[in-house]
């Protein structure tokens, strides 16, 4: 067979959606690749290299054959007794599958001793064997191409119209993430004749806009593709090299002014940005400093989200009146750049005063009312609906964990809570609610304590985020969320599949993660009945199916965590409704689980589960008069032995050490099953037996249920 050579793709290209870049270019170039080793056109070595540019998608394949190996095809075709008569000629039925696969029946008598069989006596089959010539790469790139624009994930597909190239006149309609204005396609140095989205492939393609060294660029070999591109087009064709290049270039200038650059700990920017540049050049921009009076977030958001801008933070971690600017041109005088840059981000700034300077003219007690005019749900009524129950929910809660004085701080917040709806700012800005909304309870001179619960009603907002700061704030942000949860499940808004409007499933880890890393002592159960009562006749009052999809969110959750399937089955199968004790229960299991009798108690806990699942309605009461064989009455001996340690250590929250009591009855049990018919005639004796085992199941299943660790 030939060697191999590196093949490179590329779809030149009108100005790729930013936010998709890297997506599409991975996309692009993972699926030419496939569709090529299917074909068996591409070694088992081969690397592939996806490049993507505001303008471009391309892919480098290395060990790239020029035509695939022929395959040799075996093809059942049926009984010899079928395909054969009596002196070995072919049937017309064996003529005529022979013809539909495109045999050479020039001379049938030959065509059919050629045929393989297979089987002994009468039941040997007939098999064609024959040798399909493998790909091309010329057909099987323009099939893999197709294959690949088809399946990129197009945010949003655009059409666009094509100058016929045939005899008559018109124009064809073509679909694609943008219009297309040149393709390349070199296996080595040589052209791979291809056509797509109205382009035939060639081996040149365009640079930077302004800055390429010349026009067209021309592409030699597939090989040299980068650094061509970089050399003659003033192009980083890699989507993560012109990332690192960035993130390097900002480092390096807010190094030498003193700071650090705020936004590399944002990803998505940073991802944005790439997607932007061809050649990325940081320059150093500033804005007038009595715009610092402003709250910090608010200039951040602005800079970050309207202008792509990388605003820096001083020593102190406050932001300072410097900020960087991704430029995609590299001029001698940068002036004319920064300076267009600084008028730009300017009117934004002002704006930004202005609303903080309008918004404090007026209290969030103010804007309270306002919230009855503000739709939350059809179903569930306005914002201010939703706030009164929310201040229902929070006090209930803030009784429980701290009395009169919580649940009035509690009712205080949660009145406040979403009054910064009503701001300018947070119109503008909506990701600045709650943030606004403690900037302006401090202006109000409402302390600390009720404006960091106001910030932090909505945490966690996202995976790892920080939990509330203050009791108030958990109170509040529980309420909150249990409101949501609770309305929702309510009306029948559940989630399904990816789609979870409300945040739900968010919102339930929420719940899950205050109560569990916060170690509060309440009740999942208790708290979901608490919430309900507020919404009057608006819901359903069921919550079992809301309960559900909470300890379904804390079975991931836990998955994530490292926990076995089984260590977590064996929890939560009790639906424990302190979900702060889960994590000492997992730990006891798991010590349990390491111990030497574990694995028999286990499979005796399954057993003894299986026998009282035919005797549901059992009375775990035990007459010591009706223990007639020896091994019944040992096993009640240690019960009566065991259990009021185990009970103490469960009710002290000892889990490890209670179950660690349970494994001394090992012994016992097992004799008892050796030794012991359950399932007894007389049915006095019977009852009784299945009384033991029921007390027996009740004492050891009070931390997890042990049968879910059995193999």
């Amino acid at each position: 067979m030939m060697t191999t050579q590196s093949l490179l793709v590329e779809l030149f290209v009108e100005e790729l959606p930013p936010k998709a870049l890297k997506k599409l270019g991975d996309a692009f170039a993972s699926e030419l690749a496939a569709q090529l080793r299917v074909q068996g056109l591409v070694s088992a070595e081969s690397v592939v290299t996806a490049y993507a540019t505001p303008r471009r998608l391309a892919a480098h394949i290395t060990q790239v054959w020029r035509k695939a190996a022929d395959k040799t095809v075996q093809q059942k075709l049926m009984p010899v007794s079928v395909g054969l008569d009596a002196s070995g000629k072919a049937t017309p039925a064996l003529l005529k599958k022979l013809q539909a696969l495109g045999a050479d029946l020039t001379d049938p008598v030959a065509a059919a001793a050629a045929l393989r069989k297979e089987g002994d006596g009468k039941n040997q089959t007939l098999f064609y064997d024959s040798l399909v010539s493998g790909a091309t790469l010329d057909s099987g790139l323009q099939e893999a191409l197709q294959q690949a624009i088809e399946r990129l994930p197009i945010p949003k597909v655009m059409s666009y119209q094509l100058e016929s190239d045939c005899e008559l006149p018109g124009w064809t309609s073509v679909q694609f993430v943008r219009p297309a204005h040149g393709l390349v396609a070199l296996h080595g140095s040589a052209v791979v004749p291809v056509k797509i989205l109205g382009l035939t492939a060639g081996n040149t393609t365009q640079g930077h806009r302004f800055e390429a060294a010349c026009s067209p660029v021309l592409i030699a070999q597939a090989d040299d593709y980068a650094a061509t591109l970089e050399r003659d087009g003033a192009v980083i064709a890699s989507f993560s090299e012109r990332r690192a290049e960035i993130v390097r270039q900002l480092a390096t200038a807010a190094s030498k002014l003193g700071g650090r650059v705020k936004a590399i700990e944002d990803e998505a920017l940073l991802d944005e940005v790439t997607g932007l540049v061809e050649r990325p050049n940081v320059l150093v921009c500033a804005f007038e400093p009595e715009f610092l009076d402003v709250p910090q977030e608010c200039l951040i958001l602005t800079m970050k989200a309207n202008q792509k801008y990388f605003p820096l933070l001083d020593a102190n971690a406050r932001l300072s009146n410097r900020f960087l600017v991704v430029s995609n041109i590299s001029p001698t005088d940068t002036s004319a750049v920064v300076g267009g840059n600084e008028r730009v981000v300017r009117p934004r700034l002002a704006d930004a005063k202005f609303f903080f300077d309008q918004d404090r003219k007026k209290t969030l007690e103010s804007r309270v009312s306002g919230l009855d005019k503000v739709v939350y749900h059809n179903k569930l009524g306005s914002q201010g609906e939703r706030m009164q129950r929310v201040r229902a929910i929070a006090m209930a809660i803030g009784q429980q964990l701290g009395g009169p004085e919580l649940a009035q701080q509690a009712d205080r917040a949660a009145r406040l809570a979403k009054a910064d709806l009503l701001t300018d700012m947070v119109g503008e800005f909506p990701e600045l609610q709650g943030t606004m909304g403690a900037y302006y309870a401090r202006h109000d001179g409402l302390g600390d304590e009720v404006a960091s619960a106001i910030e932090d009603h909505y945490k966690p907002r996202f995976s790892g985020d920080e939990l509330p700061r203050n009791s108030t704030g958990v109170v509040v942000a529980l309420a909150d969320k249990l409101e949501t949860l609770v309305g929702m499940f309510g009306i029948g808004n559940l989630p399904s599949g990816d789609k979870d409007p409300f945040a739900l499933r968010r919102h339930a880890l929420g719940v899950i993660r205050m109560l569990v890393e916060k170690d509060l002592p309440l009740d999942l159960g208790t708290l979901l009945a608490q919430a309900s009562p507020a919404f009057g006749e608006k819901i359903d009052a069921n919550l079992a199916p809301l309960s559900e999809f909470v300890f379904d969110r804390l079975s991931g959750a836990l998955r994530e965590q490292g926990y076995s399937a089984k260590e977590i089955d064996a929890v939560l199968a009790l639906q424990p409704q302190r979900l702060n004790d889960v994590p000492k229960r997992l730990a006891a299991v798991r010590a349990f689980a390491a111990l030497p009798e574990a694995a028999a108690l286990a499979a005796a806990n399954k057993r003894i589960g299986n026998i009282l699942k035919k005797a549901p309605a059992v009375d775990p009461h035990v007459s010591e008069v009706l223990l007639r064989e020896t091994a019944e009455i040992a096993l009640y001996a240690a019960i009566k032995k065991v259990l009021p340690s185990a009970n103490a250590q469960f009710e002290s929250g000892d889990y490890s050490d209670s179950l660690r009591t349970l494994a001394d009855l090992r012994a016992p049990v097992d004799d008892f099953f050796d030794g012991v018919m359950v399932n007894a005639e007389e049915l006095d004796l019977r009852l009784n037996r299945q009384g033991l085992l029921k007390s027996l199941h009740e004492a050891m299943n009070r931390v997890a249920d042990l049968s879910k660790l059995a193999s």
